[in-house]
């Protein structure tokens, strides 16, 4: 038994600053380091730390910084699949983190701003559905997310989109996954509301509102919200992430009949995560 994570992959060079500085200024780090993230990587390792095995299909190809990402999903036991085509250049994010404040300052081209090399829709999707119990995209690499969602849907796989941001074609996706959890910043062209978000397609609806409560809509008009517990904040970098992934984990053990509960599992499992540095430091206590 396992779930699937597919989307974006990137090398994080992260930087703890006392203030983000402004413009022509320089500041000194408190500290830096460098890691593998992006939405469905960071995903995917939440599922596996926290008991669920998971396979991640993304694009890391064979640049020097491939290294880091293959280390940090060999580290916790994800299965990586690369789909990068000839060329492809693994994308890289600056962030800048807040110390007293634990806020996040991002910068990166992510899958749409990357012109070089191709990403391949993968040929073997039996293969890779094969023992999956349920299926996150990111909304990344477009037509391979929606590919495997489509399969996913024909097998009764659970499918859950992570909506960040909305991209051109989204709605394609959207229209074949299950749950959808978007971030308090996602814009559809259709709307904001919850019943909005449903119209696109999807059986269940969230929204994070950051250290507010995640709101919740069903198709049968149930609502709801769940409020994360209260505690110090340290970074809230990829936070959302850790939720995506915890919710991953919890419909691969249990579908989505509960949706709330395993709603309220993934808050507080992103919110434990908003007190250790980024979004593994709470699995890497010793660290």
């Amino acid at each position: 038994m396992s779930v699937l994570a597919c989307g974006l992959a990137t090398v994080d060079v992260v930087q703890t600053v006392q203030r983000v500085p402004s413009t022509d200024e320089k500041v000194v780090a408190l500290a830096t380091r460098v890691e593998a993230g992006g939405p469905a990587l960071n995903a995917a390792l939440t599922s596996a730390w926290l008991g669920m095995p998971c396979r991640l299909i993304t694009a890391v190809g064979h640049s020097p910084l491939a290294a880091v990402v293959m280390a940090d999903c060999a580290e916790f036991g994800v299965d990586l699949v690369d789909v990068a085509g000839e060329g492809f250049e693994l994308p890289v994010a600056s962030v800048l983190v807040t110390q007293a404040t634990g806020e996040r300052a991002v910068v990166s081209v992510g899958a749409l701003g990357l012109e070089t090399g191709t990403v391949a829709v993968p040929d073997d999707v039996d293969r890779l559905l094969g023992g999956i119990r349920a299926v996150l995209v990111d909304g990344h690499h477009l037509p391979m997310a929606v590919a495997l969602a489509a399969a996913a849907r024909s097998r009764g796989i659970p499918v859950i989109a992570d909506a960040g941001s909305w991209k051109p074609g989204l709605e394609t996706l959207l229209a074949l996954v299950d749950v959808l959890v978007a971030s308090a910043d996602f814009r559809a062209p259709s709307g904001d509301r919850l019943e909005d978000l449903l119209a696109l397609g999807p059986t269940w609806v969230a929204r994070s509102a950051g250290a507010g409560p995640v709101a919740w809509r069903g198709a049968d008009r149930v609502v709801g919200e769940v409020d994360p517990p209260v505690v110090d904040i340290v970074d809230t970098l990829g936070a959302g992430d850790v939720l995506h992934g915890a919710l991953l984990a919890e419909v691969g053990r249990h579908g989505i009949h509960d949706l709330p509960a395993a709603l309220a599992t993934a808050v507080a499992a992103a919110t434990r995560s908003v007190s250790s540095q980024g979004a593994r430091g709470w699995a890497r206590p010793t660290r």
